[in-house]
């Protein structure tokens, strides 16, 4: 029976746990009557010389009597354990639903319960404004319907997995107590996705489905006690293995229905977050340190699954699958992927002599079809450090380790490199055609298209290094400070693309000697990159100190002339331009705030020290623009549609930004703490404004690019930035105007000299 999104709003849980307390009670008066009926009757009973018919009759009914009273305990135990942590869950989502529920009244949205676990949340007809809704309220209303949506199905799957836990603790049988028991919910939960495990294939579309919503939302729990006992009961590493790649050939066969493919696509990504769970040491339950031997031992080994099979796939190519999902830990991950990228350095067509040919791509071990079909680990494993910081920073940063093809430490090994960044970004190393399409030699296009799979995952994997985030974590997740071997990272890779920005050139017009780089896919990471590490390039830019221009934890000792190569090359991608722009504004805006209302013992003018502070901003722009410029003009690597289109989502650096800018700033600042509800959406406005006009009015070929439209939304939004940090201030109008000008001024004058630096290394 499936619960409502009012039943679970309504519901009196203050009954449930009643039945808690009367169970527990229950249970533990049975434990003491067990415990007399095992050191009382039964003692006695076997220290007695019986004889005659009390020698079997009467033994063997005591003995019954006693199995009986301690099988009743463990039944009334079993209820009570499965309803004590049922009651705990359910309570916490209840306290969300509710909130969801305030939220939908205040908004006027009406809420209808498809009776499945989802709901769909509508505003009701109105004619006064023919039903027309702002984006905020459109958002807001798609955010209530999927969250309502999550949380009904979760208490879905606690309700059926309590009915099923019971009936099976109680058996049935009036006459026989105790049968199946549980310390927990979730011994029961995971007693039942391994029951479906074991099926395998022969698991029916309904089942497939019961088996994801329990790795859904057990899989995930904090304490990694349903993950690690998923993985234990499974049978260990290589029975991991050989269950998923029997459910994702399965699921991604030529003959499998739509509905067969998004349920083992959910599959691969519930059974890797549990895995990442479950690997993880520093949860209460987890697996033995163990499980990563023998993965790294299986990586080179074949899988079989079935009988007769002839075609098997490596270890690494189906344990890819799973490691694409999910924030592994630096013990279980990084041995993994070092070992992979060692065994693809060796050669890099290890893995691909068995791929299949003239299949989809979502067909095989990466069910997802991102990034490659997955025949390739070595896309699988950046795809994970790109998800798992902590272990790409490790990976990046410390000194490799070697190993031996079957996994195991190789002592005293050498490697012929230091870095794995020397190694990606060497002009030798090779990036596999990771694609099942049989014709993808003989087209241009989707060559060119998988051989950026490897560099864009090795973008994100290196965007999280950096960062300290997953690459693609929440866009409200707050920054994280840098910590020195981050920052020192982000330094060698300005460095690594400032002095070789070739390796990363996009070059669609055949009519220019230069080349395409091989690693171009990852400009968008080293945008978001260059968003995360402003302050580093403002103040390097502005060949300042630290104390008007900061870093947000430790600095990245960044040379000028490498940086502004590093920036013009970058910003001829679309997505990186629009994530440095967006951080920009938002950089620059803290800045002025900082001039406004920050202490200050400077002899000089606020005027003139905005005109200092806006400068950097402007310089970073002036190289967007001339980076743009050289994109859309000379390398045809894409239009100014795709420069404007990608500055929709990039809010989320606006806010970032900001946030950064807050905490240095938070013992000087007064209007500290509204300074995100100030600026955030007058600056994303700015930043759409400027993207939406930053397009040179120049023809191809021209020896000097104008950019008025660009400049004067430049202007604009450091103008806006001043008028928000005067808000709360008694400053007249005329000095706030003086204000405007001074800021406009820098802004205009490093917009000026940064696209001349960007031209000028056009040039040279």
């Amino acid at each position: 029976m499936t619960i409502k999104y009012m039943d679970l709003v309504e519901a009196d849980l203050g009954k449930l746990g009643t039945a808690v307390s009367d169970w527990k009670s229950t249970a533990g008066k049975l434990k003491t009557a067990a415990e007399n009926a095992r050191d009382g009757m039964k003692a006695k009973s076997d220290k007695a010389r019986w004889a005659g018919a009390n020698a079997t009759v009467t033994r063997d009914f005591v003995n019954k009597t006693t199995k009986e009273i301690a099988d009743l305990h463990t039944e009334a135990n079993s209820i009570y354990q499965v309803l004590d942590d049922a009651h705990t869950e359910l309570v916490s989502l209840q306290k969300q639903i509710k909130t969801a529920h305030e939220e939908v009244r205040n908004r006027g949205i009406r809420v209808d319960d498809y009776g499945d676990g989802t709901v769909r949340c509508v505003y009701p007809h109105d004619r006064t404004t023919g039903d027309a809704h702002t984006q905020e309220e459109i958002e807001a209303r798609q955010e209530l319907e999927g969250r309502i949506s999550r949380i009904l199905s979760h208490a879905w799957e606690i309700d059926a997995s309590v009915a099923r836990a019971l009936r099976k603790s109680h058996g049935g049988d009036p006459n026989n107590a105790g049968h199946s028991s549980y310390g927990s919910l979730n011994d029961a939960q995971a007693d039942r996705a391994l029951e479906l495990a074991r099926k395998g294939d022969q698991m029916t579309d309904k089942e497939l489905a019961e088996f994801n919503r329990l790795m859904q939302w057990n899989g995930r729990e904090k304490n990694g006690e349903f993950a690690t006992e998923f993985y234990k009961g499974l049978g260990g590493p290589q029975k991991t293995l050989e269950f998923y790649a029997e459910m994702s050939i399965d699921g991604t066969d030529a003959d499998a229905t739509k509905t067969r493919l998004d349920a083992v696509q959910d599959l691969q990504r519930n059974m890797g977050y549990a895995l990442a769970k479950a690997t993880d040491p520093g949860t209460e339950h987890h697996l033995p340190s163990t499980w990563g031997d023998d993965f790294r031992r299986l990586g080179t080994q074949e899988i079989g699954w079935e009988k007769g099979q002839m075609n098997k796939p490596y270890g690494y190519q189906v344990l890819g699958g799973l490691l694409r999902y999910g924030n592994y830990d630096s013990k279980f991950l990084t041995p993994i992927a070092e070992h992979v990228t060692q065994l693809h350095k060796k050669d890099p067509h290890f893995f691909l002599h068995n791929k299949p040919m003239g299949q989809e791509d979502t067909y095989g071990f990466n069910p997802s079809g991102k990034l490659g079909t997955g025949n390739d680990p070595l896309n699988s494993v950046l795809e994970a450090l790109g998800h798992s910081p902590e272990a790409a920073e490790k990976f990046f940063t410390q000194p490799p380790t070697a190993y031996n093809e079957d996994g195991t430490e190789k002592k005293g090994g050498t490697l012929g490199f230091d870095k794995y960044l020397d190694l990606f970004t060497d002009k030798d190393f090779e990036w596999t055609v990771d694609t099942n399409d049989t014709n993808v030699l003989a087209d241009e296009d989707k060559t060119k298209n998988a051989l950026g799979y490897g560099p864009e995952a090795l973008g994100h994997a290196l965007e999280a290094a950096t960062t300290g985030r997953p690459y693609d974590s929440d866009a409200t997740g707050d920054a994280i400070r840098h910590e020195p071997e981050r920052a020192a990272l982000m330094q060698d890779i300005v460095e690594k693309f400032g002095r070789n920005p070739e390796l990363i050139r996009h070059n669609e017009n055949g009519d220019l000697d230069a080349e395409s780089g091989p690693l171009y896919a990852m400009r968008g990471s080293l945008g978001d990159i260059t968003a995360e590490y402003m302050g580093d390039f403002q103040r390097t830019l502005a060949n300042a100190d630290e104390s008007q221009y900061p870093s947000f934890g430790s600095p990245a000792n960044l040379a000028p002339d490498t940086a502004q190569r590093f920036l013009a090359e970058v910003g001829q991608d679309p997505d990186a331009y629009a994530s440095i722009t967006s951080a920009q504004q938002a950089y620059t805006a803290n800045v002025v705030n900082d001039v406004i209302n920050g202490d200050s013992n400077s002899s000089v003018s606020d005027a003139e020290r905005l005109r200092n502070a806006t400068r950097p901003g402007g310089i970073i722009a002036g190289i967007m623009s001339e980076a743009r410029a050289d994109a859309v003009l000379d390398y045809h690597a894409a239009s100014d549609t795709e420069f404007n289109d990608a500055a929709a989502d990039k809010q989320k650096w606006v806010d970032r930004i900001l946030g950064m800018g807050i905490e240095t700033t938070t013992a000087r600042v007064p209007i500290v703490g509204a300074v995100v509800g100030w600026a955030s959406e007058d600056i994303q406005g700015s930043v759409m404004d400027s993207i939406q006009r930053d397009s040179s009015d120049q023809a191809e070929g021209d020896a000097t690019r104008t950019y008025h439209e660009g400049r004067s939304a430049l202007s604009d939004s450091v103008k806006a930035a001043v008028e928000a940090a005067t808000r709360n201030g008694d400053l007249n109008p005329k000095t706030i105007g003086d204000l405007k000008a001074s800021a406009a001024n820098g802004a205009d004058d490093g917009h000026t000299a940064g696209a001349a630096m960007e031209s000028a290394g056009d040039a040279s």
